[in-house]
């Protein structure tokens, strides 16, 4: 099951070793609890005002739309042609291609001072779409593999019920967001910290379960599409925000949104949804895309807190400047409004109105 093209040996060889019992379920239990605790995270950062305020005007909701299940899914589908994967690498590709947005994204908007708001809804929104779009771009997307074994056991049914358990977490993350705030606030923190103690984890444990020649089952063109993808996404993400004619920290949450895919999702359903026989070593895809676009994007953060940050704070002074100016031209407005007669009191009930001089 795991051969198919030039690198079918060494998958088996992989999923023969992911064969290990313990560790598969292990890992398996790793997975799905952390998926829930990200969602729940991502349920505590949104707000129903927000939400009401999105639907009135879903700019966020249409950028989500078309960087998450348009440019993306492309991007991953051109990419796995250009380097011609087999179809095992291809279809773990294409699933981290068509995944929502991950919450990565939103701790980075953070750093490059972008907009939280747009974030976190673009997060949230990609995540809902994700139910019934996911499953449609894996099925447009994977018909060029369509007479391979993978592409015929592709479980849209299983990945639509690994996309729908995530409903309930993020519900309730909204409903304590409601009820309590200071504990959604620290529901929030905790799910980014989670976030990359779960990814060390599965390094390590599939490091683990795949041995020591992990490097050398996964092949070079995997390695560059995972360091590629990321850096595409961010420029893409840019790009369309810049078309939409969005303020500069707009264009670098949108750019940040685009590129950061939940790679909790993608490894919970590689894990849950295939055999280990048939994904093999591909199992590390999300995981070497979870690392280079934490990378990337920690070189982004690196670029502006250099280069970047000084101009954004000129902007925002230039702002309260003319803010300044126009209070004082107000001012001296009001002046020689007054200067053309002053008023005294003498006594309680006079008053006596003083000419005086203006110089032309």
């Amino acid at each position: 099951a795991g051969g198919g093209g030039p690198d079918g040996g060494s998958l088996a060889g992989g999923g023969e070793t992911f064969g290990d019992r313990s560790l598969s379920q292990g890992l398996s239990v790793l997975v799905g609890l952390g998926l829930c605790v990200t969602m729940l995270g991502l349920g505590c950062a949104v707000e129903l005002g927000q939400l009401g305020q999105q639907l009135r005007r879903p700019v966020g909701l249409l950028l989500a739309l078309l960087g998450q299940f348009v440019a993306m899914p492309l991007l991953a589908f051109l990419l796995a042609l250009i380097f011609a994967l087999d179809e095992v690498a291809a279809v773990a590709v294409l699933l981290c291609g068509c995944c929502p947005g991950g919450n990565l994204s939103n701790l980075m908007s953070v750093l490059v001072d972008g907009d939280m708001n747009l974030s976190i809804i673009m997060t949230a929104s990609s995540t809902l779409l994700a139910l019934f779009l996911m499953p449609l771009c894996l099925w447009i997307y994977s018909r060029h593999w369509i007479n391979t074994t993978v592409v015929k056991l592709l479980p849209l049914g299983a990945v639509s019920l690994t996309l729908g358990s995530t409903l309930l977490p993020i519900g309730l993350g909204v409903l304590i967001r409601y009820r309590h705030p200071r504990a959604a606030d620290l529901l929030v923190k905790i799910s980014l910290w989670s976030l990359l103690v779960t990814l060390v984890i599965l390094f390590i444990l599939t490091g683990t379960m795949l041995g020591p020649d992990l490097l050398a089952k996964i092949p070079a063109s995997v390695y560059a599409i995972a360091v590629l993808m990321p850096l595409a996404g961010y420029a893409l993400g840019y790009g369309l925000a810049t078309v939409f004619k969005m303020p500069p920290h707009c264009r670098r949450t949108v750019s940040l949104e685009t590129g950061c895919q939940n790679v909790q999702l993608c490894t919970a359903i590689l894990k849950l949804t295939f055999s280990p026989e048939l994904i093999g070593s591909m199992y590390m895809f999300p995981l070497l895309y979870a690392l280079f676009q934490s990378a990337e994007a920690g070189l982004f953060v690196l670029v502006y807190k250099m280069y970047g940050r000084d101009s954004y704070k000129q902007d925002t002074l230039g702002e309260e400047e003319d803010t300044d100016i126009s209070y004082k031209k107000l001012k001296e407005e009001e002046v020689a409004d007054t200067s053309y007669g002053t008023v005294t009191t003498e006594e309680h009930n006079s008053i006596q109105m003083e000419p005086t001089q203006t110089a032309l």
